[in-house]
């Protein structure tokens, strides 16, 4: 028996996605198999009256003992808890779709004249129009729970509602960082030693509060809950994202500590893209095994026995990787569909703090998340991570295959809304799944990753909005002819506004994902991209756009060979070799000419004459957010940023 883990935090509307593939792959094999959303699990056991009262409890008494010192707003939070803990559950019983008749109430600003982050009449206005009840009491419940998480940071500074400690865990060159915090004393812990030793009334205080986690209490107290249920051989702890890491070493401590005998297995996002080239042991403390890119054979590889795959262990003190450039996978075709049975899909909540309307959908709806083909077609863009297999290696099954999955999923969740969580999904996949869906006379709701190809004509995107397609997001990245040559994008802008006219035409709505800082790229080039935004926008081609600024991976065409953007790495360690020694190191390096022990991603680099990216950043969201509320198109482009 394997317990499949997704730690704290992800997403709080919908199951993420990596167990719900594992367990139902495994259970399809014969292999028993539980999963569980702990995340979701603990915010459903922390926004109750009881455990906010004792939060608040927990703030108030640092405030009296001089340990904490609260702000103007966060003095108005706590001197109106009781109006939060009177609300608290109630917010979450609507937000979970159990109650909808509360939108009456909740969406009158009225309601809500006692909360700190209330937005004004005329935002709402904008964003939900005057008969939108609904979706904007879901907008003002959401903002009553950040309210609420401003004060549980304030019991536990690495809570945050989608994430757990990722400051923390984000650039980490050693593990030491990671271990220092696993190896605090708990709360219980602190406790319990204040009963035991000799200290001053203050003292004890101090010492019970001042690192004391309530939140990690929670946490392990419904992980020992499903623990004892499932009596598990395998515990696999999927870190999808930075954000998952500590929180899912913290349940991997307490089962070395309490469950002697049951293994701990790690995997996911976070795992692929950071740790393949580790060197630092301290984590097989914790864990036993780290499998990397597809799950599904390392990990059945584990439970039944065989030669490992693609697998990192500790031998002889130091870190064996176990055979991982094989690439030996379960045929795509083969897989089951996901199963989300083991999850109480009643827990999830709509979080709407966003009136941006594409990335609503993010945080809002039940959506069945499942694959349309493994990996991208296209796989070439110099900035892509596409040396990892999970974006390199494509492989399409036949389209009554993917339908019948979604059948299955429909039947299992009673939810016909999907994201398809392709790296980009095929327009000819796509085209035939349209034509199955309307051959079927299924009524259903999705939405996708795609690339802004040539090949969505009018007609396709006709065909596929007739077959429930609401949405899409795709990268138009860079928009300057050379540049988007250069990150081998494969489009051009002129294509790209085309396939994103048929889009709109047909009300599909688009978002679109924007770049800055690309080696080379000149502060022409991004008030060109940003003036071409503008047009899009004004046009009515684009609802939704989010600029990043651009990252060296180690994984990617760029940060394996960064004279072919016009940059250069730049080592981390600079002390550590010489001129000549580096030199002699990236020829020979796997992936990157990083020397971090633990954690190796992002890469160094440096640009000839290369502009101050960081003035630009507050300037181009600003600017994008006054296109998508239609306004500020007669800004000249350089006002936007000081």
């Amino acid at each position: 028996m394997i317990l499949f883990v997704l730690p704290p935090l992800t997403q709080l509307n919908t199951p993420y996605p990596s167990i719900t593939h594992l367990t139902g792959y495994l259970r399809s094999r014969g292999i028993e198999a539980e999963q569980m959303d702990l995340g979701i699990e603990l915010i459903n056991r922390l926004f109750t009256r009881v455990e906010l009262g004792r939060v608040f409890d927990l703030v108030e008494a640092r405030v009296e003992a001089r340990e904490l010192k609260l702000n103007k707003t966060l003095r108005i939070i706590v001197s109106n808890r009781h109006f939060y803990e009177r609300n608290v559950e109630a917010v979450m019983k609507f937000l979970s779709g159990r109650d909808l008749q509360l939108a009456n109430r909740f969406s009158d600003v009225r309601f809500w004249e006692d909360m700190h982050r209330l937005p004004d009449e005329e935002e709402l206005e904008w964003a939900f129009g005057t008969s939108g009840k609904v979706d904007r009491a879901k907008y003002l419940c959401s903002l009553f729970l950040k309210n609420i998480v401003d004060v549980v940071q304030l019991v536990d500074e690495h809570f945050q509602l989608i994430r757990y400690a990722e400051k923390l865990c984000t650039y980490l060159t050693t593990f030491e960082p990671i271990e220092e915090e696993l190896e605090k004393m708990s709360l219980t812990e602190k406790l319990s030693l204040t009963e035991s030793t000799e200290l001053t009334e203050k003292a004890s205080l101090r010492l019970a509060l001042g690192n004391g986690n309530m939140i990690e209490e929670l946490m392990l107290e419904i992980f020992e809950t499903k623990m004892q249920e499932v009596k598990p051989d395998w515990v696999g702890i999927s870190v999808p994202f930075p954000g998952n890491l500590l929180a899912g070493l913290k349940c991997a401590k307490y089962v070395k500590a309490k469950y002697e005998g049951v293994k701990i297995v790690m995997g996911g996002g976070y795992v692929n893209t950071e740790l393949r080239q580790m060197t630092d042991t301290g984590i097989f403390k914790y864990v036993d095994y780290i499998t990397f890119d597809d799950g599904e054979l390392p990990i059945r590889r584990l439970i039944e026995g065989g030669e490992l795959l693609r697998t990192a262990y500790l031998k002889d003190g130091k870190v064996e990787f176990a055979q991982m450039d094989v690439q030996e996978n379960e045929k795509f075709g083969d897989l089951p569909a996901p199963t989300m049975r083991g999850l109480d899909l009643g827990k999830y909540i709509d979080f709407v703090d966003t009136t941006n309307p594409m990335h609503r959908l993010w945080s809002d709806g039940r959506w069945n998340k499942m694959m349309l083909a493994h990996g991208c077609y296209w796989a070439k863009c110099a900035f892509c991570d596409t040396c990892l297999d999970y974006i390199g290696r494509f492989e399409a099954c036949d389209v009554k295959i993917i339908v019948d999955r979604m059948e299955t999923m429909i039947a299992e969740t009673g939810n016909t809304g999907f994201h398809f969580v392709d790296e980009a999904a095929p327009p000819a996949l796509l085209r035939k799944l349209a034509e199955e869906i309307l051959e079927r006379k299924l009524v259903v709701t999705y939405w996708t990753n795609v690339r802004f190809d040539k090949t969505y004509t009018a007609e396709l995107c006709y065909l596929l909005a007739r077959s429930g397609c609401i949405a899409v997001s795709g990268g138009l990245e860079v928009a300057s002819p050379r540049v988007l040559k250069l990150i081998n994008k494969g489009v051009t802008i002129e294509s790209a506004t085309e396939c994103m006219r048929n889009l709109s035409a047909n009300g599909i709505m688009v978002h679109t994902y924007l770049m800055y800082g690309f080696p080379t790229q000149t502060e022409k080039e991004l008030y060109d991209s940003l003036g071409r935004v503008r047009d899009l926008f004004a046009e009515g081609l684009i609802q939704s756009a989010f600029w990043h600024r651009y990252a060296m991976t180690c994984h990617s065409p760029s940060g394996r060979n960064p004279e072919s953007v016009g940059a250069r790495h730049v080592l981390l360690h600079t002390e550590d070799l010489s001129l000549t020694e580096f030199t002699e190191f990236t020829e020979k390096a796997m992936a990157s000419p990083a020397l971090n022990p633990f954690a190796n991603n992002e890469i160094p680099f440096e640009v000839d004459n290369e502009p101050d990216w960081d003035r630009f950043t507050e300037g181009l969201n600003v600017a994008t957010y006054n296109y998508m509320r239609q306004t500020g198109f007669d800004v000249p482009l350089k006002r936007w940023f000081k």
